[in-house]
């Protein structure tokens, strides 16, 4: 029993040892996990590489620095001043990505230099948890473009080349600037500009006491009795004093003979409205019975009894206002309003000079410059058209694709993005599509070149069906196709498929018009090169384009591109 006891007590005893050393290496592979976390924490790597060391004038080196280090690291690249001699191109963005419990920070550089030579990357300073890292130098070779001068063509100097003229239609514009022009200073003339008052307009507006007497004074000093115009003088004495008296008193004067017109004083005498005295009565009668004796019989009084009667119908005149009751507020408004009138039809007869005058010359002149350059030229000009614009702008003549064919345009052709077609990578090396406008615009053309890779054969029959379908692609139905033999200016031979269709029109393409297309293509054994227009039935500018277009074509220019470089 005693001997059982023993041996439990020493298995017991074994049992916790054994757990001790259990403890004790946990510990230590614990310790030893932290010292190698904290070891790589300390030392961040730090590399770098170059896709080559040898380059020619203008190519570019690309330069990689990669730094692996903790998460929790902060890492800065260098930036352009470190590279000279060499030249930055292009940096790109720092790419991150995670490896274990570490982060990998990567970034590359375009470098490049235009002097033949050999040169040095400078050693770079990378910063991690702003503790400086050094790489070393690499060394580039830069090398020349070696040109064999006894296989390189000599050309003259070009010959000075005439520049065409603008064809926009001055003369048109002028036709309708100069009559334009006259018509806003007509009305500016009439209209706008503030005209002074005439002096018979100033009297006009004068009250009726104050106009008589500016009238009789006017009239005193002018030349009638010195040239013998009694009538005249005498006339015009009778017509003041009458249409005087009949604005004050409200009688029918003007058209009254001397008889009716005393009648009718003696009614006003007798109704008390006007209180004039008997001798200033009888004055007023002699003179106006003298007047009828110098209107139609005649006579000729002296001087003197003619400054005597302009003397009575002073008189009569001032008489009759000292004898009128004041005027009343509302003869006032009525005088007021009858001045107010006088300036507005005033202000009516210039705006209606004006207007008349303004659109006899615009007619005129519109049936001047339709007769001479025709309605539809005159309506274009005035309210636009866009292949007008296009006609009359100025061209540009340029290269395009590989390889390149050679055109004038009203604009420069914008390239397009074109995609080799799936599963003709083995066949096409590469399209370039430049065009101006789309299908559903007023005037379309694009240029498009195809070069096939080595040993490939163009289909010319198939291009051109591709073309058509392209078109019926972009909503283009009913075409009539018809088709010749093209030359170009300088010799090159094609094929022209042209006729008739129906194009949309409209951002939702909807609607459709009738039209004329064009497709003009040359083809070789190795690439193809082709241009297609299109343009309005109803257009009366689109045929000069094409033909202009058509007449600068030139695609026999392989031997020319060190000359002039096309766009690719």
């Amino acid at each position: 029993m005693n001997h059982l006891k023993i041996t439990s007590k020493y298995i017991s005893k074994a049992r916790v040892t054994s757990q001790t050393y259990k403890n004790i290496a946990i510990a230590l592979v614990a310790f030893l996990v932290n010292v190698t976390s904290l070891w790589s924490q300390e030392q961040p790597q730090v590399s770098q590489k170059v896709d080559t060391t040898a380059i020619k004038i203008g190519d570019q080196i690309n330069y990689t620095v990669t730094v692996k280090a903790d998460s929790t690291a902060t890492v800065l690249f260098p930036e352009k001043a470190t590279f000279m001699p060499l030249e930055l191109v292009e940096a790109s963005k720092i790419d991150t990505t995670k490896e274990a419990y570490k982060f990998i920070w990567k970034r590359e550089y375009a470098l490049t230099q235009f002097d033949s030579g050999a040169y040095y990357i400078p050693r770079q300073k990378i910063l991690v948890n702003e503790k400086q890292y050094l790489l070393d130098s690499i060394r580039v070779q830069v090398g020349g473009v070696v040109v064999d001068t006894t296989k390189q063509k000599m050309y003259d100097i070009k010959p000075l080349v005439e520049v065409e003229k603008s064809n926009i239609d001055w003369l048109a514009y002028w036709w309708i600037l100069i009559p334009l022009a006259i018509i806003g200073f007509l009305i500016y003339w009439f209209v706008i500009r503030k005209k002074p008052l005439t002096e018979e307009e100033k009297i006009a507006l004068l009250p009726p006491f104050d106009r008589a007497m500016e009238e009789l004074k006017r009239l005193e000093n002018s030349k009638y009795i010195i040239e013998s115009k009694h009538k005249e003088y005498y006339s015009e004495l009778t017509i003041i004093v009458k249409r005087y008296l009949e604005e004050e008193t409200h009688i029918s004067a003007l058209e009254s003979t001397t008889d009716e017109l005393f009648l009718k004083l003696e009614m006003l005498q007798d109704s008390g409205n006007i209180e004039l005295e008997s001798e200033t009565i009888a004055n007023f009668k002699k003179v106006l019975q003298k007047a009828d004796l110098v209107k139609f019989a005649r006579v000729k009084p002296d001087d003197s009894q003619v400054n005597t009667d302009t003397k009575v119908i002073e008189e009569v005149v001032v008489k009759t206002k000292e004898s009128l009751p004041p005027p009343t507020e509302q003869q006032l408004e009525e005088t007021e309003a009858y001045r107010e009138m006088l300036l507005k039809r005033r202000r009516k007869e210039r705006v209606l000079v004006g207007v008349i005058a303004s659109v006899l010359i615009l007619i005129i002149s519109s049936g001047v410059a339709i007769g001479y350059l025709g309605f539809t030229n005159v309506k274009d000009t005035l309210l636009g058209h866009p292949t007008r614009e296009l006609k009359q702008g100025e061209w540009v003549t340029s290269q395009y694709g590989f390889p390149p064919i050679k055109l004038t345009t009203p604009k420069v052709l914008r390239r397009v993005e074109t995609a080799i077609p799936e599963g003709q990578d083995s066949i096409i090396k590469s399209i370039k599509t430049f065009q101006y406008g789309s299908v559903t615009d007023n005037f379309f053309v694009t240029v498009g070149t195809i070069q096939y890779q080595q040993g490939a054969k163009a289909n010319a029959e198939a291009s051109l069906q591709n073309k058509l379908n392209f078109l019926q692609a972009n909503g283009v139905t009913n075409m009539v196709t018809k088709q010749e033999e093209f030359s170009s200016q300088d010799g090159g031979t094609g094929t022209k498929v042209y006729g008739t269709a129906d194009f949309p029109v409209g951002a939702d393409g909807a609607t459709m018009v009738s039209g004329n297309y064009e497709i003009i293509q040359f083809t070789t054994n190795n690439y193809e090169q082709a241009v297609i227009i299109l343009s309005r039935q109803d257009d009366d500018y689109a045929q000069d384009i094409i033909d202009r277009i058509e007449s600068s074509i030139e695609v026999n220019s392989m031997n020319k591109q060190k000359e002039n470089k096309p766009q690719q």
